[in-house]
């Protein structure tokens, strides 16, 4: 683990720290663009403040509110699959809404990469735990129906390493999956980079920013 990741986690966990000092429950939104690490910084943010105190924070992932594909298909959305309009809002705003309450343990779906589907009930956040970190691309997006989720959280972070560094690595990403360097290019530029323009663009400001703010790079 490098350096300037260490220091970005002690950063992000400090910060949460800072925002959850009461004994109510602390809900943390972290967003980003694709590519931009928030997945591998959200779990170690959460790993760190664990450390002292175990089952002080768990991880709500977004991308557990993936449409399946066969509604996809339906919809005609497959090939943007990933795409704020992809996702199943309600649900997850119908969510947020039990964990803010913090009065049961509260069960959620888990997206599984391998088989591409969701999984229904695979984790869930315990009564008890005190923060509640939730990650994804388009927590902060300042427009219906995502910006009704504004409301839950207690506090918010937002990572973007740029538009360059972002492009690259959504494209190392396919080449890892096997795919050809022109097949690589063709989904990160064609669907990736589209949705990662849409969380710059129309991201709002979180109190918490890594890299470049959203809608500073756009034209970049």
């Amino acid at each position: 683990m490098c350096d300037s990741f260490r220091d970005s986690i002690s950063l992000i966990a400090g910060f949460i720290e800072e925002n959850a000092s009461g004994p109510a429950r602390t809900i943390v939104a972290v967003a980003g663009p694709p590519g931009s690490g928030k997945s591998t910084l959200a779990e170690g943010v959460v790993a760190a403040l664990n450390r002292d105190v175990p089952g002080k924070a768990v991880l709500l992932p977004m991308d557990g509110f993936h449409l399946d594909n066969e509604e996809l298909v339906e919809k005609g959305l497959l090939e943007r699959k990933g795409a704020p309009e992809t996702f199943d809002v309600r649900a997850l705003n119908d969510l947020l809404e039990k964990v803010r309450k913090a009065e049961k343990d509260v069960s959620y779906p888990v997206f599984d990469r391998k088989q591409d589907k969701t999984i229904a009930n695979a984790s869930s956040v315990p009564a008890g735990t005190r923060i509640v970190v939730v990650e994804g691309n388009y927590l902060l997006l300042d427009r219906p129906p995502w910006n009704g989720l504004h409301g839950y959280f207690d506090a918010t972070v937002f990572l973007n390493p740029g538009m360059g560094i972002l492009e690259r690595r959504l494209v190392d990403r396919w080449l890892a999956h096997g795919h050809t360097l022109e097949e690589a290019r063709k989904r990160a530029l064609q669907n990736d980079m589209v949705n990662a323009r849409c969380v710059v663009e129309h991201s709002m400001v979180a109190d918490l920013t890594l890299g470049t703010p959203p809608r500073a790079d756009v034209t970049a």
